[in-house]
């Protein structure tokens, strides 16, 4: 019999994708969301509970009888929304924190599947970066990357005192469709914002910083597998993982791929403008050890990803 799993924030960005592979493995889910993002939408399927977790006593009621959560619930945005809502996202983070993990435990779950962030090693300079090196660095300076590595104190706290077990899963910039861009720049991800631009035809192409960025994109499908092995795998229990293609892009480089497949008319040109304070200049996975523990790598190229993202973008904006 298959277990019974809660997803909380199923019906954000990377929750879609992890309730369709739990289904298509033939798990009975309910998902738990306060529906906050407007590409938040209900599938069919499973269960759909519209909730506040950081309501305590309905946290706890929603946890009953389940055998693993999977927690993806978290005030989440691009870097534009990370600079205007420090307070906020690093408060309410902590309330779902507290709500979940306690209810975890008063429902005796077995296991809790932490979604955490690449955004933890925000001042990282170690190359490619090992999640054992998450103690070697200093902690990040965004409220959002420290209220990620907050969540990550919260597996092993609640494991030491409570015997709570968890697995740790850090996506490396998701992408992929049904990631609409933000109606400012940064409130999204980079990819529908670039693309947002350009199919509006902004020219030339405003881009932050010097372009000179790097991130490893990875595909959100191959990320919600990855997720789903490490909650399937006994090898996975109170270990961390980093979910990512090992492909270092730069921005500018990301950039001329999407002028490319947006087949825009004039020749690629940029404007360099100010970026943000907290702008990581370099993030680059090592991905060894999901591979050789749980048998996971990212499969989807970064050209083809791309292409289905524009044509989808194409038809809504």
């Amino acid at each position: 019999m298959k277990e019974k799993i809660l997803v909380t924030g199923g019906c954000g960005f990377i929750g879609s994708e992890v309730i369709k592979k739990l289904l298509e493995k033939g798990y009975e889910v309910t998902v738990a969301d306060n529906l906050s993002k407007p590409e938040s939408s209900i599938k069919e399927g499973y269960k759909f509970v519209k909730i506040d977790l950081t309501d305590k006593q309905k946290t706890e009621e929603l946890f009953k009888g389940f055998d693993i959560c999977v927690n993806l619930a978290a005030k989440i945005g691009g870097i534009g929304y990370f600079h205007k809502y420090p307070a906020w996202i690093l408060s309410e983070n902590n309330k779902i924190y507290s709500s979940t993990f306690e209810a975890a435990v008063k429902n005796k779950i077995s296991r809790i599947v932490y979604i955490s962030s690449s955004m933890v090693f925000e001042n990282i300079s170690i190359f490619p970066s090992k999640e054992k090196h998450i103690t070697k660095i200093p902690p990040p300076s965004s409220a959002y990357g420290f209220s990620k590595l907050i969540g990550e104190w919260y597996c092993k706290a609640f494991k030491d005192q409570h015997g709570l077990n968890y697995s740790i899963c850090r996506p490396f910039n998701a992408y992929g469709i049904n990631e609409a861009p933000g109606e400012e720049i940064g409130y999204a991800h980079v990819i529908p914002d670039l693309v947002k631009k350009m199919i509006s035809g902004q020219y030339p192409l405003e881009m932050l910083g010097d372009g000179e960025q790097t991130r490893c994109f990875t595909y959100v499908g191959d990320l919600a597998e990855g997720i789903v092995k490490v909650m399937e795998s006994e090898k996975a229990v109170n270990e961390d993982f980093n979910i990512s293609s090992p492909e270092e892009t730069k921005m500018i480089d990301l950039a001329k791929k999407l002028w490319n497949i947006c087949e825009m008319e004039k020749p690629f040109e940029v404007k360099f403008v100010s970026g943000f304070k907290h702008d990581v200049k370099k993030r680059i996975p090592d991905t060894s050890k999901i591979k050789e523990l749980i048998g996971w790598e990212a499969k989807t190229k970064l050209d083809d990803g791309l292409k289905e993202v524009v044509d989808w973008l194409k038809t809504k904006i």
